[in-house]
């Protein structure tokens, strides 16, 4: 009887925050464990492992994914984001960071960077969502402190800012805290 190969290992080449890497993994590696153990992106974080909770979230092509039921392998030629992708040249926050910081939408911190990138292709969109829209697109993410609505406020104070309209309590003469 012939003795079949088992290809365990490959070698994934691809871009992780506007970088060009490469790393060999484990074909079964998840891609939150390669971008935390070999490239230390902590901003990633294992929180459920099976794509409930949105700790993992990262951005591949733009697009928000649960890193931790996505195989490393299939990073081959993908761009990737992850928060630390965010920061500046001199290491400001975004402006989604930092609206974060302004409304008060941190408590423990665990959940925020997978908000923030969820929020991050929200704003890159370049659509106005309505609060009803909003809370759908960030609804894959679990927070235990925050109570969501200052999560929401930032996310759509800093999409209101990027696509240049007024919050609807401006335009009605309240001015948003």
């Amino acid at each position: 009887m012939a003795e079949k190969h088992v290809v365990q290992y490959q070698t994934v080449h691809f871009q992780l925050n506007g970088r060009a890497v490469e790393r060999t993994v484990d074909v079964r590696a998840s891609l939150t464990d390669m971008l935390r153990n070999d490239f230390r992106m902590t901003s990633v974080k294992k929180g459920c492992e099976v794509g409930e909770c949105g700790a993992c979230n990262v951005l591949i092509d733009g697009e928000a994914f649960n890193s931790c039921i996505y195989l490393a392998v299939w990073a081959e030629g993908k761009q990737i984001r992850t928060l630390e992708g965010l920061l500046g040249p001199n290491g400001e926050l975004s402006d989604i960071q930092q609206a974060f910081v302004d409304e008060a939408a941190i408590q423990c911190g665990f959940c925020t960077p997978g908000f923030i990138l969820t929020a991050v292709e929200i704003l890159e969109s370049g659509k106005l969502y309505t609060d009803a829209e909003l809370r759908k697109r960030l609804s894959g993410h679990l927070c235990r402190c925050t109570g969501y609505e200052n999560i929401l406020r930032a996310v759509k104070k800093t999409m209101h800012q990027r696509l240049g309209v007024p919050l609807p309590e401006e335009a009605a003469g309240h001015r948003v805290p």
